[in-house]
């Protein structure tokens, strides 16, 4: 644990080098917690004649095995443990993935169609897994992008569940691992943005709610945005005071610049974009046009962070701190969370 937080801090002041006085130092789990978090993965699934189904990473195309990754929920390891013996052969069931979203799984078939009767010995007794939704998703086409819009079948049990805030989310919910870490990144948001009912707040790539409750809850009226259907069902369901647009951030520019303006109040901005960072002409409007009083980034890329305060910076932004979330631990993965703040 030592070397793996030295190795991240040093990585952090390599690439943040311009903030190196403002990055904090690493915040993490003890070490008895660094096992067995990991309920969202995404795993390759092969078939030969001598193991049968295995479930794993590519590397160098072969597969590696993880039936057993330490890393990974007791319900993923239960699970895949319990698919690898029960699944039919490839020309029956041609699988090519594995999702698990915390209690939903779904299976992702490179086929249109699979026999009715195909899952009957994997759904027997599935409810010892732990799992609570099993889901069929037929995608001839699945490799980079695991997901088309059709294709889905709830096979099993039900198509929601809770995370470990109350949340309802689906099967393809993003869900931060580590409950009690992502709150504390989330408290240090909520002080720095100090929302209350005077405040609008802008929350882009909002996900199934989480922070969209936050603020609303202080009373603040808050605006989120988010591409992925399922998502924005769910961020309606858990935060109903707040408004939710679909789609690109950058496509929905125009909706959100009607919203910002309208009204009164202290504009503030809570973002958590994906490893390409924000996109240039949100960037760019958040910087020189919308011009929120503070803003909360989390990021789980420092490259692109950098170059995102960069441009914040250059636009009369100051950075107040930066601090390092040990997210992923085992992993060379780590997100920090910026404060962002217009000068004055």
């Amino acid at each position: 644990m030592t070397s793996s937080h030295a190795q991240k801090q040093g990585y952090l002041a390599r690439v943040l080098a311009a903030w190196s006085d403002r990055l904090r130092p690493l915040r993490a789990v003890p070490d008895a917690a660094r096992l067995g978090y990991r309920q969202r993965v995404t795993l390759n699934a092969t078939h030969d004649a001598a193991t049968g189904w295995r479930f794993g990473l590519m590397r160098r195309d072969e597969l590696i095995a993880i039936h057993d990754c330490p890393v990974h929920d007791e319900r993923v390891r239960a699970l895949v443990h319990h698919l690898a013996a029960r699944l039919p052969a490839p020309h029956v069931l041609p699988l090519a993935y594995l999702q698990v979203a915390g209690r939903q799984a779904t299976l992702i078939i490179k086929a249109h169609e699979v026999a009715a009767a195909a899952l009957d010995a994997a759904l027997d007794d599935l409810e010892s897994t732990g799992i609570e939704g099993l889901w069929l998703h037929l995608h001839p086409a699945a490799g980079r992008r695991l997901f088309a819009r059709s294709g889905w079948r709830l096979v099993w049990g039900s198509g929601e569940s809770r995370d470990t805030l109350g949340l309802v989310h689906g099967p393809t919910a993003f869900l931060q691992p580590l409950p009690a870490l992502h709150l504390e990144a989330l408290a240090a948001a909520a002080a720095h943005l100090r929302a209350g009912e005077s405040s609008r707040v802008l929350d882009l790539y909002c996900g199934h709610g989480a922070t969209l409750r936050m603020w609303t809850g202080t009373g603040a009226r808050a605006l989120g945005v988010e591409l992925s259907g399922e998502a924005v069902r769910d961020a309606a369901r858990n935060a109903p005071r707040a408004e939710v647009l679909r789609g690109a951030c950058s496509q929905r520019l125009p909706q959100i610049r009607e919203w910002w303006e309208t009204g009164g109040g202290e504009r503030l901005a809570y973002v958590n974009p994906p490893r390409s960072g924000l996109d240039g002409d949100v960037a760019e409007a958040l910087a020189r046009q919308f011009r929120p009083a503070r803003i909360a980034y989390l990021s789980c890329s420092a490259g692109t962070l950098a170059r995102d305060l960069h441009l914040f910076e250059t636009s009369g932004y100051g950075i107040d701190a930066i601090l390092p979330f040990d997210f992923f631990p085992q992993t060379h993965h780590v997100e920090t969370l910026a404060l962002v703040r217009l000068a004055e």
